[in-house]
């Protein structure tokens, strides 16, 4: 755990924390909610409640996001426009289906034919990032959505991340490593 972050797990729930130079003003959060980065081990405190808790035959990790798109071919286009990938490396499967080749948590775009892609409004957007891309170079990331025409649903805020919008109008973030 990096040094900031065990400041703040050690700071009393009534302290206010000053905004950074950037503006960002961090939050405290009860160690009880507290999580590490992925993949790190829990506190002892943690394990111990895990013990309660029964086994599950489910991994603790994702192996895909879904995400609804109502055209295709154009999504896979607009996507690997997005991330740098030739389309002809992404091929559709089963005429709604394209996974997109990926660093770590892979994406599947879908047309969501059982849930919702086959009403006269296709699926349902997600409203809310539910993920992020990383970048190590926002303003550079920023400036190349600008450029390839992405629309920008924010600037970049607190030097952190910032949203775009897909053609399906998904919000998706990018944030810095």
């Amino acid at each position: 755990m990096g040094e900031h972050a065990r400041e703040l797990g050690d700071m009393s729930s009534n302290r206010q924390l000053a905004r950074g130079t950037d503006g960002y003003k961090p939050v405290l959060v009860p160690k009880a909610l507290q999580t590490l980065f992925g993949g790190v081990q829990m506190s002892d405190s943690n394990q111990e409640i895990s013990k309660l808790a029964p086994s599950s035959p489910i991994s603790n990790k994702i192996g895909s996001v879904f995400i609804p798109v109502k055209d295709i071919e154009k999504s896979r286009d607009w996507y690997c426009a997005v991330l740098g990938l030739e389309p002809a490396n992404c091929p559709i499967r089963s005429g709604h289906l394209c996974p997109l080749p990926m660093e770590g948590t892979g994406i599947i775009l879908d047309t969501m034919p059982m849930w919702g892609g086959k009403d006269e409004g296709g699926p349902p957007n997600i409203k809310t990032p539910a993920f992020m891309f990383l970048t190590s170079d926002l303003q550079a990331s920023f400036e190349y959505m600008k450029q390839i025409q992405v629309e920008l649903v924010t600037e970049i805020e607190h030097n952190h991340w910032f949203v775009i919008k897909d053609p399906d109008e998904n919000l998706l973030m990018v944030c810095r490593e």
